[in-house]
């Protein structure tokens, strides 16, 4: 039998390279958003690297030493670290309760899907003026609920753990309802069956919650658990917005690790230093991020 004839060029092209066109454009913008800045910012951290002319000649690692021996580094990262753990447990257990709740039987159940998303569409400018108002010292809501059971007037920016606790009401006020309709989704998803299966073991509604449902959404807590730890080690906007000056309060008590990475690198123009500060920062964040990403898991596994 004569052998096959083979494709022309330009049919074996159309079948082994169009796929690659299709996703060529995703690559692109990555490599020129993405991987470019990344690999530039690293470059520009061996360097003493002024943001306004540039190189000024030094290679090595003194911007790495010198941040490791800063102690507003290491207070930028308490404070950074304590509003995200004061915000993120709260946020993933009210989101989950929420959730829950709107998973459920509801009259206008849209209109209350839609509702807990409000925050979150919301100018993250309009909240940081918003809660500067509520926690104001002498004119503030929050001082004159507090004064109706005999509480003195606080001065939320004066102190460390106040400043923090009002930064992190702030960042569960935003992502609480987001994270509900995310985790809303999932539990639909769980089968009925399940359900089924432990209401004839006898189990309660609170039981399967925790032995149905939570574990059903296990990959989805982890997703938001990851999110949430990358944005919240990121914190800026709320804290910068909640300080009229920027800096984190009079004592650096607020100020995160971004807020002094924009103080180093648009402040005092040290684009070195501030580029080792965000790198830093990013294997902060992946390290946390693994950790939690571990321990959600474990935990959930464990329900």
């Amino acid at each position: 039998m004569p052998r096959a004839a083979r494709p022309a060029l330009p049919a074996r092209f159309d079948r082994k390279g169009t796929p690659f066109l299709f996703i060529a454009p995703f690559f692109a913008v990555f490599v020129v958003f993405g991987a470019f800045p990344l690999l530039y910012t690293a470059w520009v951290s061996l360097h003493r690297w002024n943001l306004i002319s540039g190189d000024e000649g030094r290679f090595g690692l003194a911007n790495y030493a010198g941040l490791l021996a800063d102690s507003r580094f290491y207070n930028a990262l308490f404070n950074t670290t304590s509003i995200f753990l004061l915000s993120a447990v709260p946020e993933f257990f009210l989101a989950l309760g929420i959730a829950a709740l709107l998973n459920r039987p509801l009259r206008g159940a849209t209109w209350w899907r839609t509702g807990v998303l409000l925050p979150n569409v919301v100018s993250v400018v309009a909240v940081g003026l918003v809660f500067g108002q509520l926690f104001s010292r002498d004119y503030g809501v929050v001082n004159e609920v507090l004064g109706w059971f005999g509480v003195d007037p606080i001065s939320w920016q004066a102190r460390q753990w106040s400043s923090h606790l009002a930064v992190a009401t702030m960042v569960m006020w935003r992502w609480t309802g987001y994270n509900a309709l995310i985790y809303l989704a999932a539990m639909q998803a769980v089968p009925q069956d399940l359900y089924e299966a432990a209401a004839l073991d006898g189990a309660s509604r609170w039981r399967s919650f925790w032995s149905v449902t939570v574990p059903g959404i296990r990959p989805t807590i982890a997703f938001t658990v990851v999110a949430a730890t990358v944005n919240g080690l990121q914190l800026f906007a709320e804290p910068q917005l909640f300080d009229p000056t920027g800096s984190g309060g009079n004592d650096r008590q607020f100020q995160t690790l971004t807020m002094y990475l924009y103080e180093q690198g648009f402040g005092k123009f040290d684009a070195g230093y501030a580029a080792a500060l965000s790198w830093v920062m990013f294997v902060f964040c992946a390290v946390f991020a693994v950790f939690n990403y571990r321990l959600v898991r474990r935990f959930v596994g464990a329900s």
